[in-house]
């Protein structure tokens, strides 16, 4: 897949989503957006593909938005009316967001160096964030006379709770991986020169040994039913996919490749073989045909 604002490879059932607007510290624009929705799109639909690691070319993983549209580039740079049936513009971030919270592979990120803004918020999608001891992180939307994006006000109280994250969201102070660390932002802290290494390891160890189908729903269900004010819905969805699972081929096959001391085959895929009740959450925001 070539494209010209990020660089997609596959190898060894990882696909890695690198930022690659070096010259401008991978700032995010509209086609990054549009090229970050395909590469998504395409990561969900193709069964070799396991896991997902997201990184930025370069010294920077995303200095945010691309500002070059001076006192204009929020209002006519995140103009997406066009997708959404609302009568309003839904903001670019949350597009992206909401997209890999939808998405069927667990997601790692490699935090390279400065993540500000939206650099900052799309990783908070991510399962996993792993920085390296350069990154640096900001959330300056309040100091830019706007507000926090990407459903940052959703995603980023459940990592790192309310004070903190308002704590941030109010000063759009500039802190270290070091702090970043300390508040759970990110789950690993590492040398530059091992970040990679790092991540691959990671999302190796989410797949290694567990079926692409299990792993789908209990992405899902982890993000979705945590954030019912009871467990009683969670339950209810709890006890259908169990019921499915437990009659599925990877559930023989787990068994039995335990039993019988070797490596699991399983046969089931994510493409064909999600059960009846996914999604069970229907989106009230859904693209226009």
């Amino acid at each position: 897949m070539n494209f010209e604002t990020i660089i997609f490879t596959e190898k060894n059932s990882l696909a890695l989503i690198t930022l690659n607007r070096p010259e401008k510290l991978n700032a995010f624009n509209q086609v990054m957006l549009s090229e970050m929705l395909e590469a998504f799109d395409y990561i969900d639909k193709k069964d070799s593909i396991r896991a997902v690691i997201l990184a930025g070319a370069g010294r920077a993983f995303c200095a945010g938005a691309d500002l070059s549209a001076g006192e204009k580039t929020f209002d006519t740079e995140f103009d997406n009316s066009k997708k959404y049936t609302e009568d309003f513009r839904r903001d670019s971030g949350g597009i992206l967001t909401l997209r890999m919270y939808r998405c069927l592979k667990p997601i790692v990120v490699a935090c390279n160096g400065a993540a500000v803004g939206v650099g900052a918020t799309m990783q908070l999608a991510a399962d996993i964030r792993i920085a390296s001891t350069s990154s640096k992180f900001s959330f300056p939307f309040a100091k830019r006379g706007i507000a926090p994006d990407a459903c940052s006000s959703w995603f980023l109280p459940k990592i790192v709770g309310i004070s903190k994250a308002l704590e941030w969201s109010y000063s759009g102070e500039l802190f270290d991986a070091s702090d970043a660390y300390e508040a759970g932002l990110v789950s690993y802290l590492v040398e530059p020169n091992e970040l990679m290494d790092k991540a691959i390891q990671i999302a190796n160890k989410f797949i290694k040994e567990s079926s692409p189908v299990s792993i789908a729903l209990t992405r899902q269900m982890m993000w979705s039913l945590s954030s019912t004010s009871t467990p009683e819905e969670a339950h209810i969805i709890d006890s259908k996919v169990i019921d499915s699972r437990g009659s599925s081929g990877d559930a023989a096959e787990g068994v039995m490749s335990f039993l019988e001391k070797r490596n699991a085959d399983y046969p089931n895929k994510i493409s064909s073989d999600m059960p009846s009740i996914f999604p069970w959450i229907e989106s009230k925001f859904k693209d226009k045909e």
